[in-house]
């Protein structure tokens, strides 16, 4: 395992970002784990896992010059990736949207950045359904820009089917050169439920030994 998924699951567990149990997920697919972005809600975990985030995308070798936040976990973690590499001496540009359209001062659904013309890489939390992520596609293009590619902390899915290039383009409609790995093991997902078997030992031990909740509890 990289060191920065160590470094992420270290952090995820510590936070009581990552739980066991029995959750239903907002596609409806119940689940024995669920994973939760808000509970990085201090100043020192959003640094540490903005680091986290970092670290893959260099790793992932992603060209791009422009971070996108969806609203709205995406928002917090897009500003804290971009204050960490200015930290590292690159100053990047940062935009978000809006969920509802402003009528009113700058109006309209995008704030920061012009996107137009920039390789835009999207940051967000997870990926289960893609229904956000799809969102965020369609207001870049919608704005000229290019995703360039898409960095999250946790994919929803246990088992996915490995996507055929033709069914990759049906259900995320990327212009070529994109890079995209929406599925476990992927070159930018932080991490996935599909690497029990080199999480560290305290996350290991947790896994098969929670019980699921009396009460379904409802994970959005």
């Amino acid at each position: 395992m990289s060191d920065h998924r160590t470094r992420f699951l270290q952090l995820a567990l510590d936070a009581d970002a990552l739980r066991f149990g029995e959750f239903t997920l907002k596609s409806g697919r119940l689940s024995p784990y669920f994973f939760n972005a808000g509970r990085f809600d201090s100043g020192a975990s959003l640094a540490t896992l903005a680091a986290c985030y970092a670290d893959a995308v260099d790793a992932a070798g992603l060209p791009f010059d422009l971070l996108f936040g969806p609203a709205y976990k995406g928002i917090p973690l897009a500003t804290a990736l971009a204050c960490e590499y200015a930290r590292r001496g690159r100053n990047l540009p940062l935009a978000f949207n809006r969920k509802e359209a402003k009528a009113h001062g700058e109006g309209g659904t995008l704030i920061g950045a012009p996107l137009a013309g920039r390789r835009v890489l999207v940051v967000d939390d997870v990926i289960t359904a893609g229904t956000a992520i799809r969102e965020a596609l369609a207001i870049i293009a919608g704005a000229g820009g290019t995703v360039a590619g898409i960095v999250v902390a946790w994919t929803g899915r246990r088992s996915p089917p490995r996507p055929t290039a033709a069914r990759r383009r049906r259900r995320w409609p990327l212009k070529p050169g994109c890079r995209f790995w929406p599925w476990p093991g992927s070159a930018t997902c932080l991490h996935s439920p599909t690497e029990t078997r080199n999480w560290p030992h305290s996350a290991r031990r947790c896994w098969p030994t929670v019980p699921a909740t009396d009460a379904t509890r409802r994970a959005d």
